[in-house]
């Protein structure tokens, strides 16, 4: 079984040593997406950052051949996890009633210290 892995046009450039998606067979692997704007300004607002990161999730995803309701695991990292009720009317609307397994967890810190949220998944076609 091939292996892809895309860079996506569009996307921000990886900050390290990794690509956007990575496409094995029936399997695509999504990075971490954060909410920052392709022009490189971050929003304050956690719910705008967040949809930034969902767009670039689901940008990458359809790169790869997947569509939102073929998402079987998201993870979110949220730098306040009191911010998650924001949050959950965008993740209700993207997937609508394909409900994916699911991890939020909050954390100290993502790479830039305006970054208030990070989302990774993984999809079966």
């Amino acid at each position: 079984m091939p292996i892809e892995r895309l860079m996506v046009p569009g996307q921000l450039e990886p900050v390290s040593h990794y690509t956007h998606v990575v496409r094995a067979g029936d399997w695509i692997w999504l990075s971490g997406m954060v909410g920052m704007r392709a022009d490189g300004t971050i929003p304050d607002d956690t719910v705008e950052q967040f949809q930034i990161a969902l767009d670039a999730i689901d940008t990458c995803l359809r790169a790869a051949g997947g569509r939102p309701d073929q998402v079987v695991k998201v993870q979110v990292f949220m730098t306040d996890i009191a911010e998650r009720g924001r949050i959950n009317p965008i993740r209700q609307r993207y997937f609508g009633e394909h409900r994916p397994a699911s991890t939020l967890v909050e954390v100290s810190a993502l790479v830039d210290p305006r970054m208030k949220v990070e989302i990774e998944a993984v999809a079966y076609t």
